[in-house]
């Protein structure tokens, strides 16, 4: 199937550097895709990233790495390292220093190392891949001293990076606004008649503007001259061009100005344009780069849950480790308060468990043996051991990371418009800048010049193709993040798109709209009888049975507290019931052919059966001593908020259909429970996929959500595939999004949060759009024949700066996004 990837092909997710705007996106997707060997190039403006999709047999991961640096970008190296902290103990001299650094430096994995005798602690450089903490620890330990802990600090390059990024913008907009005001208050002396005159010389004002320009704009101009060498263009070549003629102008008036007086010209400078242009947009970029870092926040949320530590018995003792060096197998012991440290199972103990951090469920969940619990949940009233089951990358909470980060570096289809439009705009711009001063220069009266400069310089600055290039992916990186706290994982932006459309919601009956497991629905009991007296005889002859209905029954019993005596001649028939005796009393369970067959008398309880039956339920008559005592009732029931979330997709305009392998009358009776208005019966598991193609031929949206082995094409066909989390692995694998919880009501948030986020990237695109179609022709002079106004490239500056700002601020009202369920 379509949705189902190529088993040769590999993903490899790189960090950019040097981006600035949509067509520098634009132009690595293009160069990136037409490689050979590559099947898919996502190219993520807002989180810096390019995601390929590649054949290894065709092109290796160097030559991706080399394509984007021959375009002019840079691919910083990924995260290898960790950097983690040793505390030691039992040195005493700068001989002991030197031996285990020198120990710690020949481990295989490890880069660097450095050890502190002052504060007994080593710092080492090290691969994880190639090494295990526990080598670090044994290594110590042979030469004879004592390993009290590690402390760990990983290497965030990425996040470092990006602080650096804007410590170094936020200098560099603090130096040209303080160089940028004194020009100003300088070329206007009329304004500020208070200004010193010595200030006011053009050479004075050339040398203020000249660090601005060629400093604090530097990178303008590097990004123009990497652009310019590809025979491409990006927002750098409009600002590079913009300031660079009302500087340049201005040197030209201040160094030669005979050559204007000689043409009648007036001898007017423009530095304060250039320099304020520079200025301003520096601010944008920077209050954008702060804006971004906000947009990752669910992820730093997420990784901020991680615990340090665990309690692990090893040789009959219990020891504190880092979470790091717990490995598969171990006994992990957890009191009330903390923090569960990997995913496990119960072995002993009994307590309620808060997931409300993985799941966004508020109520605590009870843990008894047996039962799986999930890393970074908070343990809150009892006492418990479990055997650690899944660690380090294994995790729930580490795949959910991972799926959220890919998530956000993922595109939708909506983005392919401002794509498009980017990918022809920076030249666009260009011509309509050019024009836009050859008609001033012709057409308008005295100084012609001067107003040709100022609106060509307009054009340039106020066009602004970053906020198309945010518009989508910012939106997106808030609104995957937000899923993934209310327990939604969404694996891609195209995913994200696709469920606002979803017009048909098909529910795998068992486990998804059921529990999954049968119980005890009736007990109803002839004269003479009582309901545990049923129940117990009926439990004790399914005691040694392996069917899932006795299952039930037994499970009944137990509940009731109910204690089962000892079953003689028991004898189990296929299809129909048992048979046994309680202290030499026949006890018979089993349908109404059975009860026929052994001659016990059932006229009485015939109308119940019916009706338990139409109701969906599998009703079982017990009998004793060949009288009937009573009939038990199975059925699978309907979770807790099935109907609810039913009646709520009703309510949102959507068809919701069950498909399911049981009969009609049992189909027809669940969904009559579950107040859903269309039923696919005795669907065999590999005929699934083949209704919901039946469905999407119909013209419709169809999401399928399932949680079993054999929901797992029909999810890949569906246009949405929903998996429950507490199904199988490969149905989750099938999907295109997650439900950590059983809870249908997930379905209906993750609906309302598509609806949400495409709406915020409609407005994005919106205003992007808009700003720039009206922005341009004011910027040109459209409205001077008119109303006589003008422009000034320095408001026109401040405009595209805050344009970006705010298509990022606007994503980031996804932040406040709170479920209606």
């Amino acid at each position: 199937m379509e949705k189902l990837k190529e088993q040769s092909n590999q993903i490899v997710s790189l960090p950019v550097s040097g981006m600035t705007c949509a067509s520098c996106s634009g132009r690595i997707e293009r160069g990136l895709s037409s490689l050979k060997g590559v099947k898919k190039a996502n190219v993520n403006l807002a989180t810096e990233r390019a995601t390929v999709e590649y054949d290894p047999r065709v092109l290796k991961k160097e030559g991706i790495i080399q394509a984007i640096e021959d375009l002019g970008y840079g691919v910083p190296k990924p995260v290898e390292e960790e950097k983690l902290s040793i505390s030691i103990g039992g040195m005493t001299c700068a001989a002991c220093v030197n031996r285990v650094e020198k120990t710690l430096k020949g481990i295989p994995g490890v880069s660097k190392a450095a050890v502190n005798l002052a504060t007994e602690k080593a710092t080492v450089h090290y691969q994880p891949g190639r090494l295990e903490k526990s080598e670090l620890r044994k290594a110590v330990e042979h030469l004879g001293y004592e390993v009290r802990g590690f402390e760990e600090e990983l290497a965030d390059r990425e996040q470092e990076a990006r602080v650096r990024e804007i410590r170094r913008q936020k200098r560099k907009f603090i130096f040209s606004a303080i160089l940028s005001v004194a020009i100003f208050f300088s070329n206007m002396p009329e304004w500020f008649p208070w200004w010193p005159k010595f200030l006011q010389e053009h050479l004075v004002l050339f040398l203020c503007t000249t660090p601005v320009q060629f400093w604090a704009g530097w990178q303008f101009y590097r990004g123009f001259w990497s652009a310019l060498k590809h025979g491409t263009s990006d927002m750098n070549t409009l600002i590079a061009m913009g300031t660079s003629a009302a500087y340049g102008y201005s040197a030209v008036v201040t160094f030669f100005p005979g050559l204007f007086r000689s043409y009648g010209l007036e001898l007017s400078v423009y530095y304060d344009t250039s320099a304020m242009i520079i200025t301003l947009i520096l601010l944008g970029k920077m209050l954008e780069a702060i804006a971004k870092g906000h947009t990752s926040e669910a992820i730093k949320r997420l990784m901020g849950l991680r615990p340090k530590t665990a309690r692990v018995i090893r040789g009959g003792e219990e020891m504190d480790m880092p979470v790091e060096e717990v490995q598969r197998g171990d006994v992990v012991v957890v009191r009330p308060g903390e923090k569960i440290p990997v995913d496990g199972m119960v072995l002993e103990g009994y307590s309620a468990v808060d997931e409300s951090m993985l799941t966004g469920e508020s109520v605590h969940v009870e843990k008894k043996p047996g039962d799986e619990v999930m890393g970074a949940t908070i343990n809150k009233t009892g006492f418990f051991k479990f055997r650690a089951m899944k660690v380090g990358r294994e995790t729930a909470l580490a795949q959910i990371i991972k799926l959220v980060e890919e998530a956000q570096g993922s595109k939708a289809p909506i983005q392919r418009l401002a794509d498009r439009v980017a990918s022809i705009f920076v030249p666009a711009v260009i011509l309509i800048s050019l024009a836009t001063f050859v008609t001033w220069l012709i057409f308008d009266p005295s100084p012609s010049f001067t107003f040709a400069l100022l609106n060509f310089v307009a054009v340039l600055i106020i066009a602004c193709p970053c906020a198309l290039g945010l518009a989508t992916p910012t939106a997106i990186m808030v609104g995957t993040g937000r899923g993934a706290e209310n327990g939604i994982l969404i694996k891609s932006g195209e995913s994200l798109e696709t469920i606002h459309r979803v017009k048909t919601i098909v529910f795998d009956k068992t486990g998804t709209l059921t529990q999954g497991k049968p119980a005890v629905t009736d007990i109803a009991v002839n004269d003479g009888y009582q309901a545990d007296q049923v129940l117990l005889w009926a439990a004790s002859v399914e005691k040694g049975s392996e069917h899932p209905l006795g299952e039930a029954i037994v499970n009944a019993a137990k509940e009731k507290g109910l204690m089962l005596p000892p079953v003689e001649a028991f004898e189990a028939i296929p299809g129909h019931g048992v048979k046994g005796k309680i202290d030499g009393v026949p006890i018979i369970l089993g349908n109404l052919k059975l009860m026929e067959e052994c001659g016990v008398e059932v006229d009485k309880l015939r109308d119940q059966v019916e009706k338990l039956s139409s109701e969906g339920k599998t009703p079982m008559i017990v009998a004793r001593n060949g009288r009937a005592a009573g009939i038990l009732a199975v059925a699978d029931t309907l979770k807790p908020n099935t109907r609810e979330a039913v009646e709520a997709l009703h309510r949102m305009g959507l068809e919701v259909i069950m498909i399911t392998g049981d009969n009609e009358r049992t189909a027809k009776a669940i969904a009559s429970q579950s107040g859903i208005d269309r039923v696919l019966a005795e669907v065999l598991p590999w005929e699934k996929s083949q209704q919901v193609k039946k469905l999407q031929e119909e013209g419709k949206i169809v999401a399928m959500i399932g949680d079993g082995l054999n929901d797992a094409p029909a999810l890949a066909q569906a246009d949405v595939g929903i998996a429950i989390g507490t199904g199988t692995d490969v149905a989750m694998e099938s999907s295109d999004v997650t439900l950590i919880t059983g809870d249908l009501r997930a379905v209906i948030v993750a609906i309302q949060l598509s609806r949400r986020t495409i709406r915020t990237i409609k407005q994005n695109l919106f205003w992007a759009f808009i700003y720039n179609i009206l922005g341009i022709p004011i910027a040109a002079g459209i409205l001077y024949p008119f109303w006589g106004i003008l422009l000034n490239p320095m408001i026109a500056s401040a405009a595209m700066a805050m344009s970006s700002v705010s298509v990022v601020s606007n994503s980031l009202r996804l932040r406040r996004f709170r479920p209606q369920v």
